[in-house]
């Protein structure tokens, strides 16, 4: 509860941000606060104002934007099974599938703490996110430069924050950071949304280079395995030989002794 709701307001106060720069790009109070309410992803917001402040047309901008909103798809794939929602609520669920409420609810434990996580950081991050959107438009001019406030660090702070902890194997590290690499590589050329779809493809990458090492290490220890079932093997044929040698050693001696004495049964029967 206290991560999602530090989450839902961290990064629902950058949307002051976001309706600055939408203000500044042109774009009406209603279209604006329509974003924030139909979008309800400040990554992709952001990157079709930032498209159309820079001159290009809407079309490329909206093509730019929808590319980058692509990857809420993985998340939802991810927390279907997680969350248990029925299709109704499913559906409605689907519009605060975003970075931070994904973070959230994938760093809980058990079904009720994953939906709990999801909606409170949702809830939270909607009404704030569409809250000052609608201030930061409004009072663009009286608000002035907010970039030398700093909300737009929130998003990616808060983000990396939630995800830094969920990082616990050498393979999940590995994706990240070659997400990372790759994301921040292609960033300057490509279009906004285009590097974060390519950085995704780390996840395939390193899962086929891992799988293929998990085989290898699985032969090995299959291997392993065959070789000391074979020692026990050979180890239980020895003592099966040296069991079988000691019991006709035994045999053997009983044999010499029941000779024995016969022979000496019959020297006595002989004196007598």
């Amino acid at each position: 509860m206290r991560d999602a709701l530090g989450v839902g307001i961290a990064v629902g106060l950058s949307g002051f941000a976001f309706g600055v720069t939408a203000s500044g790009a042109g774009i009406s109070l209603a279209q604006t606060c329509a974003l924030s309410l139909f979008v309800f992803t400040g990554a992709s917001q952001f990157a079709l104002v930032g498209a159309l402040a820079a001159g290009s047309g809407p079309l490329t901008a909206a093509v730019g934007a929808f590319f980058l909103g692509t990857r809420n798809t993985l998340y939802g794939l991810r927390l279907s099974g997680l969350l248990g929602l029925r299709l109704g609520t499913r559906v409605a669920a689907a519009h605060w599938v975003i970075d931070e409420t994904s973070a959230v609810a994938l760093a809980q434990r058990g079904r009720q703490a994953v939906r709990l996580g999801f909606t409170v950081t949702g809830a939270t991050l909607f009404v704030l996110w569409n809250l000052t959107t609608f201030l930061g438009a409004l009072g663009a001019e009286a608000l002035g430069d907010t970039a030398a406030w700093g909300l737009d660090a929130a998003p990616p702070a808060a983000f990396l924050a939630l995800l830094a902890p969920m990082l616990r194997t050498g393979a999940e590290r590995t994706t990240a950071g070659l997400a990372a690499v790759l994301g921040l590589a292609l960033l300057p050329v490509l279009p906004a949304g285009v590097p974060v779809l390519v950085a995704a493809l780390a996840a395939p990458a390193v899962l086929v280079v891992h799988s293929g090492k998990a085989r290898r290490a699985a032969d090995v220890l299959m291997l392993q395995k065959q070789k000391q079932k074979q020692k026990q093997k050979q180890k239980q044929k020895q003592k099966q030989k040296q069991k079988l040698v000691q019991e006709q050693e035994q045999a053997d001696e009983q044999g010499q002794e029941q000779a024995q004495r016969r022979t000496e049964s019959g020297s006595e029967e002989e004196s007598r």
